[in-house]
């Protein structure tokens, strides 16, 4: 028996399978969350002036019951803004008081946590390690992806560079220089070592702590 054809076969999809495991990995939910926080990143590069702006990326903070992991803080004279990224696609629909947000693709919806319940832990976990005042630490959410708020959102929800537009809103000092270089050291001493150890670590708690509530 000639086995020719089936061994050309099998050749042929042995090279495919490559193209099948990048085509997941850029449909997958981390690629998706990292390549939103890049955007975000970049958009704050090109229109907020770091020297005003003190940016830090990707912080993971320790909690009482395991860690919060923040996408972006800028620290400024005007606040600290808590930026939580959604990479998302379809038409968004939520209010501030929803625990749950609605994504709709075509026909088909997903439920997802309220973006601003998920940032508000984040806030309170800043407001408890720093000495600033509660009201000088501003949540920020942005959306960015072929994605459309088809309910009105609070102003503090943004889609793409709209973040940029609300944290220069803000324009009344309430933190001196001296404040602002203390929260940046303060932070950056506070926060775990960004790497994948931290990074699987943070996903395995998130995955228990949702067992757990099932």
């Amino acid at each position: 028996m000639d086995y020719t054809p089936i061994v050309e076969q099998v050749y042929n999809l042995y090279w495919l399978l490559p193209l099948f495991l990048i085509a997941g990995f850029l449909k997958s939910a981390w690629f998706k969350g990292r390549l939103g926080e890049a955007l975000v990143k970049l958009a704050a590069k090109l229109y907020l002036d770091s020297e005003t702006y003190h940016p830090i990326h990707n912080v993971t903070l320790p909690t009482d019951d395991g860690t919060t992991q923040i996408d972006h803080i800028f620290v400024s004279r005007f606040g600290l803004f808590v930026v939580e990224t959604k990479n998302m696609k379809g038409w968004i629909f939520g209010s501030a008081r929803q625990a749950s947000w609605t994504q709709k693709i075509y026909k088909k919806s997903y439920k997802f946590q309220n973006p601003l319940r998920q940032n508000y832990k984040h806030t309170k976990t800043l407001e408890a390690a720093l000495d600033i005042p509660a009201e000088a630490i501003h949540s920020v959410i942005v959306f960015v992806g072929d994605s459309s708020f088809k309910t009105k959102m609070p102003e503090n929800v943004t889609h793409g560079s709209g973040y940029i537009r609300y944290i220069k809103s803000f324009i009344t000092t309430v933190l001196t220089e001296a404040q602002v270089q203390t929260t940046i050291t303060a932070i950056q001493s506070g926060r775990l070592t960004a790497s994948w150890k931290t990074d699987r670590e943070h996903v395995k708690h998130l995955r228990e702590k949702h067992a757990n509530h099932d």
